[in-house]
């Protein structure tokens, strides 16, 4: 009997490709933050002193861009570990894109609930 032996070499390629595609689907839902926030009706109240129609809605948005920049740097970081080599990522990257994807998605809830 042949023992298949799996490729370990393409393991890293998918992986890559899964966060890049995982990024892409974060950016989409940034757009319909800053969408969201630049359809809005215009608010009288500032929620920064000084800074014209930053309310909570553009809040979010910059929390949103903040969060995939965020992720977009763990992607290119954790890209080139893979092309290194098949090491595990390290505790501090995956806590950080933790961080990053629960800030993205408390900031879409907020983004619909003050949408509405």
């Amino acid at each position: 009997m042949s023992v298949e032996v799996r490729d370990p070499g393409l393991q890293p390629e998918r992986t890559t490709l899964a966060w890049r595609r995982t990024l892409i689907s974060l950016v989409v839902v940034d757009l319909f933050i800053w969408r969201s926030w630049l359809t809005s009706e215009p608010s009288t109240a500032s929620v920064v002193a000084g800074l014209p129609g930053l309310d909570y809605q553009g809040i979010c948005a910059l929390v949103a861009a903040a969060a995939t920049i965020v992720l977009a740097s763990v992607v290119w970081v954790r890209s080139r570990q893979l092309q290194a080599g098949n090491n595990a990522a390290s505790a501090r990257l995956v806590l950080v894109s933790t961080v990053a994807v629960m800030g993205l998605g408390g900031t879409a809830i907020a983004a619909i609930a003050l949408g509405g």
